[in-house]
């Protein structure tokens, strides 16, 4: 049997909590982070709090009404269209993972919120990367007017406001961080932990991780830089105005003496 998953990135988070209240469905696993619902013959609905929203065997229109449901739980919403589709072959004699597809024998159901689980890591990947490609892009503009100019043409304020978003985008990633941990269920299960381990290579999900963690580090030493030159350009400001107070001070005196 084929079934279709398909996973959004729509928020920097959701508020699970109050969404759990809310939402009355067959509610097969839940903890602080993550909600995976059972809503019908082979449906599913995957939730988690770093703004993932998973689908197994929906349509289109029932997504958007789902999508429109869960927006008032959204924070920071994220508009544009970012999503992962990923195929699953139950019922195939033995399990076999391929480039955008995975056959499983049989159609357990941790088996399949596991590959759930797996594309909504990968789609949030997705989002970590823009999120730090732009900052990557910022970094480069003020760079290469460095370079062009010899000095900074962005202000202190400004400049705060920009260390300011890197580690936001920074402290976000490390919160959820656990996404990239193996689930407990694949501690005592070998089967389970294989498929996992499968899924993670052909999501390529550590390496991705790990380009997202060196863009930000690049990042981090550029705006450290540009701390250091805006210190240098205060402090060399403190010292002209200390200098001219002294002058004035000095030819203050000198023409006292002069007219007295």
């Amino acid at each position: 049997m084929l079934q279709k998953v398909l996973s959004y990135q729509i928020a920097d988070s959701i508020d699970i909590k109050a969404f759990k209240a809310a939402f009355k469905a067959d509610l097969h696993y839940a903890d602080a982070d993550e909600l995976f619902y059972i809503t019908g013959a082979h449906r599913y609905i995957y939730v988690f709090k770093y703004g993932v929203v998973c689908f197994l065997n929906y349509d289109p229109v029932s997504i958007s009404e789902f999508l429109r449901l869960i927006s008032s739980y959204r924070k920071n919403a994220y508009d544009q269209n970012l999503t992962e589709e990923f195929e699953i072959h139950t019922d195939m004699s033995k399990n076999k993972i391929g480039f955008n597809s995975i056959e499983i024998v049989g159609s357990d159901i941790e088996i399949l919120r596991l590959i759930m689980l797996t594309v909504s890591q990968s789609v949030a990947l997705d989002y970590y990367e823009e999120l730090t490609g732009k900052l990557i892009g910022e970094t480069n503009t003020h760079t290469q007017l460095l370079e062009a100019k010899g000095r900074l043409t962005i202000s202190g304020n400004n400049l705060k406001k920009y260390i300011g978003k890197t580690l936001v985008l920074k402290n976000r990633i490390a919160q959820n961080l656990y996404i990239f941990d193996s689930p407990p269920e694949t501690w005592d299960d070998e089967n389970l932990n294989k498929i996992y381990n499968d899924l993670k290579r052909t999501f390529d999900l550590k390496e991705r991780f790990r380009n997202i963690e060196e863009g930000l580090t690049i990042v981090k030493d550029n705006l450290e830089l540009f701390r250091d030159l805006l210190q240098y350009r205060n402090s060399y400001r403190l010292e002209l105005v200390v200098i001219i107070l002294i002058l004035v001070e000095v030819l203050n005196i000198f023409l006292q003496k002069i007219f007295k």
